[in-house]
């Protein structure tokens, strides 16, 4: 899949439902962001029923209901909350909203689906946790570069085989294309409201972190961030990064920026290499650049040889069909309310600590 922006990054649907039709009902709020496509793909992908949509924007409520046409459009957020078939609400709100939305939806006794980040403030995710002890429901995060992309999936499965031995350091690198920034909607410039680079995509980063060095906590070491290119939006964050000590023993890094260059046929070379004491894998998750294999693809290297595999096609996205499974059994496999919340945690702390870099020659 080749789209020119991340936000507009929607892989197709891979079926593999985990329910029968009408078993697991979803409504779907606030498409502030086009990731919320993606998650409901998934979502349908795994046998969840889509039944209402509400936007306060009425057009991007009807392009939603022209790409999913057995959805209803709904008068209000509240005709949604008051419907008792709907399980969960899949959301893409403002990052700044979304953690107050959390909490009406989990208050409403429905069980809640955002978009990345899931909360823009270390308050908000106080508020969410507390929300969530309160309620019992959950607070899912689309961290969508792990768990809606084939080769991360994969990754992870070779990890848990022992395939490169222990995880000693894992560096994610999230480059993204800014486009035509008149296309961009306010917010996008507003820190208070998108979160800053970390909070924001770097969110992805934190949470890859977490997952393939087996940790549940971290210590941020370092991080920076800085606007080289765009002094006509000084809110903007183009240039993220961060060095953690993950507790597992293990190390982590993340860079992300804005400056993915037209040339690119993607929105973002987005790799990840991870490094164990057995060998060593990097993840060309979007595009392999200079060649036609596409995205997809897991280069592995262990005491055997030198491995190139593409994933795509090969393993799906399992996150979905756990999730609803989670939702109805309230079991935690796809992932644990303490993963989802750390994650963002940590990108949170990232972003409250970093250094301010200079544009050279500034």
């Amino acid at each position: 899949m080749a789209v020119s922006e991340g936000a507009n990054y929607a892989p197709a649907a891979m079926p593999k439902p985990v329910v029968e039709p009408g078993e697991f009902v979803f409504a779907v709020m606030h498409l502030d962001h086009g990731h919320i496509f993606g998650m409901t793909q998934g979502l349908i992908g795994a046998g969840g029923t889509p039944k209402w949509v509400y936007d306060t924007d009425a057009e991007r409520a009807a392009a939603f209901q022209e790409k999913f046409p057995e959805v209803k459009i709904a008068s209000s957020e509240e005709e949604i909350l008051a419907d008792d078939d709907v399980l969960l609400v899949a959301a893409a709100a403002i990052p700044s909203d979304r953690a107050a939305l959390g909490i009406r939806v989990m208050e409403a006794g429905k069980d809640y689906f955002t978009d990345k980040t899931p909360l823009t403030t270390l308050d908000q995710l106080a508020e969410a946790k507390a929300a969530v002890e309160r309620t019992g429901r959950k607070y899912m995060v689309y961290y969508s570069e792990r768990l809606h992309v084939e080769a991360a999936v994969l990754a992870g499965q070779y990890i848990e085989r022992g395939a490169i031995g222990q995880v000693i350091q894992v560096q994610g690198m999230g480059p993204h294309r800014l486009g035509d920034p008149a296309t961009r909607p306010d917010w996008f410039y507003e820190r208070a409201r998108y979160g800053g680079i970390l909070t924001d995509i770097g969110s992805h980063n934190f949470e890859q972190m977490l997952t393939f060095t087996g940790s549940d906590d971290a210590e941020i070491l370092s991080s920076a961030i800085g606007n080289f290119a765009h002094p006509d939006h000084p809110e903007l964050d183009d240039f993220g990064e961060a060095h953690i000590a993950l507790s597992s023993g293990a190390s982590g890094s993340v860079r992300v920026d804005w400056f993915t260059p037209d040339g690119l046929r993607t929105w973002g070379d987005g790799r990840t290499f991870i490094v164990g004491t057995e060998g060593y894998m990097e993840l060309r998750k979007y595009v392999d650049v200079t060649t036609d294999n596409g995205g997809g693809q897991v280069i592995l290297v262990d005491g055997e040889g030198e491995h190139r595999i593409d994933a795509t096609g090969k393993v799906g996205y399992p996150f979905f069909g756990d999730l609803i499974l989670d939702v109805l059994h309230r079991t935690e496999n796809a992932m644990t309310q303490a993963h989802a919340f750390k994650a963002v945690e940590l990108a949170l702390k990232a972003q409250e600590q970093a250094r301010v870099l200079q544009a050279p020659g500034a």
